[in-house]
């Protein structure tokens, strides 16, 4: 499965990457494809581009604030979770997230 994600804090610091690497490694410990952009402090980091986002079968918006160029993910269905569900307990969010497709 090629999962992607956004994962965005309130501070834009610690919990924004915190839940970006839980994911990565929740994903790949089930062996997924994933790919996830962070919006963080710095802005827009390892943004999703337009064919990662029409060939993704799940796509995880992980924010605990409203998402920059939130648009392109219009029509698209969205599995929304805060960034604590991930950093606590990533492979299970992730178990959730992906009964949403199936």
């Amino acid at each position: 499965m090629y999962i992607i994600g956004v994962t965005s804090c309130s501070t834009g610091i610690a919990h924004t990457y915190m839940a970006a690497e839980a994911i990565k490694k929740a994903a790949k410990k089930m062996g997924h494809t994933v790919k996830i952009e962070t919006q963080g402090a710095l802005g827009i980091e390892n943004k999703l581009s337009k064919k990662d986002i029409e060939t993704a079968d799940l796509i995880i918006i992980c924010a605990d604030v409203s998402l920059r160029e939130s648009e392109r993910f219009s029509g698209k269905k969205t599995y929304d979770s805060a960034t604590e569900v991930f950093i606590k307990d990533a492979q299970g969010a992730l178990a959730k997230a992906i009964l949403t497709v199936e």
